[in-house]
C-alpha cells in the first residue's frame, strides 16, 4: 500500500496533474491481488476532439502513422496477457517483464509537446486530418491497427523504423512491447514533416531520453490487411478487422447461492450483545457502542486518509476549489485559467463569459467489495449509487459514470457470473436515477479479470465506480466539515435494517475474534433510485441555493461515522465544534442499527433561520428532511437515542484515532 501511494504521487506530482481524491481499502481478499483502480480527467472543446479512427480519405491519401515518444524497449512486454492469467508464484521472474518502467517527466514533456500540437492543428484547421491514440496493450500493433481497422482499411507497418533502446531486440518485443510514454499519430502526408519537426526539432525530444524521438513507421493501405515487415521480411499479415475483433466466447454462468444469516445481535442501551458465534453457535459476545465505535475509527478501512493524501499535489494546477478528503468528491474548475494550458502560441477560440469560468467538475469513485461477498448486484448497484451521491454532497449534478470492474476468472462459471451481476446492478442504478428528467449515462470502462489464484479462489467482487457531477458555480460548493456552532443538523433518507457487509459487522467480527464472515451478514443496502433522484435533487438545489452549510452521505460506517467525519479539521483549521444528535427520530430499530447500518442518505448543516427554507424546498422535492441535533460550540461528539447517551467523546481523542489508523 504504501508503494502504491508512492508510485502515484511519483507519477502524478512530476506531471503536474492535481489529484482530486481517492480511497484506500484494506481487506484479506485482495492479499494475493493488490488493485489499484485510477481515472484521469480531461477536458476539451467538443469540436476539437480528436479521434482514434482515421479519416474516411486515410487510404486513398495514403495517410502516414507515426510513433512519438520514449525508444521500445522489453518493459510491459506481455502485460496484456499477463492481465488475462492467473498470477503463479513459479513464473514470478517471467511475470516482471509485463511491469512498465515509467519516465513521468519524459511523459510530462511529452505531453507539453503534444498540447502545443493540438493548439497549431486547431489554428491551422487540421483536426480531421489526424487520428491520434496512445501505446497501451499491444504496444505498436493496437495503437496503429485499431486506428484503420473499423473504415475496412489496413496498414503496411516497418518495425525497421521504429525507434528502439537497443539493437537486439526481436520484433515481436518491437511490435507488441507496452513501453510508457509513446503516442501513435496517423496523419495526412502533407503534416507529417511538420509532425516530426516539431516533436523532434522544436522540442527537441532526442534530448529530453536517450533516443526519444517521433518516427514514421508506416502508412495506410486501402486493402484491409494489416502487414508487418522486419527487415525486409513479412512477420505479420492479417485483416485487420480479424486482429481488434478478435474471439467472441460464449460461456456459462452460474448463480451462486448465498448462505449468510444476519447475526443475532440485541442492543440495550449502549450494550451490544451477540449471540450463537462460534463454530458451535454457543458463544456470546458483549461490547458496547463507544467500543465498536473507537474500534471502527482505528480501522485503516475508516481512517483518516490524510497520511496517503499528503503525498499527492492536490492543487498544482491552482483551479482545485476542494480538494481530497475535504468532502466527498474533489471539485476542480478546469476553465478558470485557459491560458495555463497553452504551451506554444495561444489556442484559438478560448474566449469564455465569466459565467462559465466558473464552471465545476466534480469526481467521487466508490465500491464496496465486502457487498460483493452476498450479492454482486447490490456490490455493483451501491457502488454506482454511492459515488452519484457523494457529487451530490458537493452540491454537482450527476452527469456521467465509469467503472473498474474486477473480478475473478471468468472461465469459471460462478466468477463470470459475479461480473454479470455487478453490470446489471450498474445498469439498473444508471438507468434508474434521474437526474433532471434523464438518467445518468456510462460512457466508459474497463474490466480486470482473472484476479484469482490456481486454487480457483479470487477476490471480492469488486466494481468501482467514477461519477462526473456539474455545477455552474464551483464557488458554490460545499465540503463535509460542520463551520459554525449553533446549525441545526438534518438528516436525508431512510434508515433500514441493512447491516449486511458493513463495517459495523467488520468490526464486530473483529472484537469477538471470530472467524471470517461469521457476522458478513446478509441484508446489503437496496437504493430506492425513485428516492435516491428525489434526494440528489433536493440537496442539490439547497445547495446552488445556500441555504446548506456542509453536506456528507452516509454509506461505509453508517451515520456514527459520517457524524465524526464532518468534525475532523481540513487544511488545518475546524475541529473544535462538536455534534449533538439524537437519533431517535429515525425510526424504531435499534440504536445500533441507526447509528451503524449503510443505507444510503445525507446529514446536512444548515443555518437555524434558513430551516423553513430548507422544508419548503424538500416538499416540492418529496423529500421529507428530518432534525438530527445541532452543531455546539464545544468540542464534542454526542450521540442520543431519546435520553439514552450512546456516545460522549473528546473530538481531539478521536481525531487521534482516525489519524494513526493507516
Amino acid at each position: 500500500a504504501k508503494e502504491v501511494a508512492r508510485g502515484i504521487a511519483g507519477y502524478g506530482n512530476p506531471l503536474g496533474i492535481p489529484n482530486l481524491g481517492g480511497d484506500t481499502v484494506f481487506d484479506a481478499s485482495y492479499n494475493a491481488n493488490c488493485l489499484v483502480n485510477a481515472i484521469a480527467l480531461g477536458i476539451v472543446r467538443e469540436d476539437e476532439i480528436i479521434h482514434s479512427e482515421v479519416p474516411a480519405e486515410a487510404a486513398e491519401k495514403a495517410y502516414d502513422i507515426i510513433i512519438v515518444g520514449k525508444p521500445t524497449d522489453r518493459s510491459g512486454f506481455g502485460g496484456a496477457s499477463f492481465a488475462s492469467a492467473s498470477m503463479e508464484e513459479e513464473k514470478k521472474e517471467q511475470n516482471s517483464g509485463a511491469v512498465q518502467e515509467p519516465n513521468p517527466f519524459l511523459e510530462r514533456h511529452l505531453l507539453a509537446s503534444t498540447y502545443a500540437l493540438f493548439d497549431w492543428l486547431a489554428e491551422a484547421k487540421k483536426l480531421n486530418k489526424v487520428s491520434f491514440k496512445d501505446l497501451g496493450a499491444g504496444g505498436v500493433v493496437c495503437a496503429s491497427v485499431e486506428q484503420v481497422a473499423n473504415r475496412g482499411f489496413g496498414a503496411q507497418i516497418a518495425l525497421d523504423a521504429v525507434h528502439i533502446s537497443a539493437e537486439d531486440l526481436p520484433p515481436e518485443i518491437i511490435a507488441c512491447a507496452e513501453t510508457q510514454e509513446r503516442f501513435c499519430w496517423i496523419c495526412h502526408p502533407d503534416l507529417t514533416e511538420h509532425i516530426l519537426h516539431h516533436y523532434n526539432i522544436d522540442w527537441d525530444l532526442p534530448s529530453v531520453a536517450q533516443n526519444a524521438r517521433a518516427s514514421r513507421i508506416g502508412t495506410v493501405t486501402p486493402d484491409g490487411i494489416y502487414t508487418v515487415t522486419y527487415h525486409g521480411a513479412t512477420i505479420c499479415q492479417a485483416k485487420a478487422l480479424d486482429i481488434t475483433c478478435g474471439l467472441q466466447y460464449t460461456r456459462p454462468t452460474n448463480p451462486v447461492s448465498i448462505t449468510h444469516a444476519e447475526p443475532k445481535i440485541t442492543c440495550e442501551g449502549d450494550v451490544i450483545t451477540v449471540a450463537d458465534i462460534g463454530e458451535r453457535k454457543n458463544k456470546t459476545f458483549r461490547t458496547t457502542i463507544p467500543e465498536v465505535f473507537r474500534t471502527m475509527l482505528a480501522h485503516p478501512n475508516n481512517g483518516s486518509p490524510d497520511s496517503v493524501i499528503r503525498h499527492y499535489d492536490k492543487n498544482i494546477i491552482g483551479n482545485t476549489i476542494l480538494e481530497a478528503g475535504e468532502a466527498d468528491a474533489g471539485v476542480i474548475a478546469p476553465l478558470q485559467d485557459l491560458k495555463s494550458y497553452v504551451h506554444a502560441g495561444a489556442h484559438p477560440g478560448w474566449k469564455i463569459s465569466d459565467e462559465e469560468r466558473w464552471r465545476g467538475i466534480a469526481v467521487a469513485g466508490d465500491g464496496n467489495g465486502r457487498y460483493g461477498r452476498i450479492s454482486p448486484y447490490l456490490q455493483g448497484m451501491n457502488a454506482a449509487v454511492e459515488a452519484m451521491r457523494n457529487v451530490a454532497c458537493v452540491g454537482a449534478k450527476p452527469r456521467a459514470l465509469t467503472d473498474c470492474l474486477n473480478y475473478g476468472n471468468p472461465e469459471i462459471p460462478q466468477q463470470l457470473w459475479e461480473l454479470q451481476e455487478g453490470v446489471r446492478g450498474i445498469a439498473d442504478a444508471a438507468n434508474g436515477v434521474h437526474v433532471d428528467d434523464t438518467t445518468v449515462p456510462v460512457v466508459s470502462g474497463n474490466v480486470s479479470f482473472y484476479n484469482g489464484k490456481p486454487d480457483g479462489s479470487a477476490i471480492d467482487p469488486t466494481a468501482i465506480v467514477c461519477c462526473i457531477g456539474i455545477v455552474p458555480d464551483a464557488r458554490k460548493t460545499v465540503s463535509m466539515q460542520i463551520k459554525q456552532a449553533d446549525s441545526l443538523l438534518f438528516f436525508v433518507g431512510d434508515r433500514k435494517d441493512e447491516c449486511g457487509g458493513s463495517a459495523y459487522y467488520q468490526i464486530l467480527e473483529d472484537l469477538a475474534k471470530t472467524k471470517r464472515d461469521a457476522l458478513l451478514g446478509c441484508n446489503v443496502p437496496h437504493p430506492d433510485c425513485a428516492a435516491v433522484s428525489a434526494q440528489i435533487a433536493f440537496v442539490t438545489q439547497a445547495i446552488a441555493n445556500g441555504s446548506v452549510l456542509a453536506c456528507h452521505d452516509v454509506s461505509n460506517g453508517g451515520l456514527a461515522l459520517a457524524l465524526v467525519e464532518m468534525t475532523l479539521p481540513q487544511r488545518g483549521i475546524g475541529g473544535s465544534i462538536g455534534i449533538e444528535a439524537d437519533i431517535a427520530p429515525l425510526g424504531n430499530l435499534r440504536p445500533d442499527i441507526l447509528l451503524f447500518s449503510e443505507t444510503g442518505g445525507f446529514v446536512l448543516e444548515v443555518q437555524e433561520e434558513k430551516s423553513s427554507a430548507i422544508m419548503q424546498r424538500a416538499e416540492k422535492c418529496g423529500v421529507t428532511p428530518i432534525p438530527l441535533g445541532r452543531t455546539l460550540p464545544s468540542s464534542q461528539l454526542r450521540i442520543l437515542h431519546g435520553k439514552t447517551v450512546l456516545l460522549s467523546e473528546e473530538l481531539q481523542s478521536l481525531t487521534q484515532i482516525q489519524e494513526s489508523a493507516i
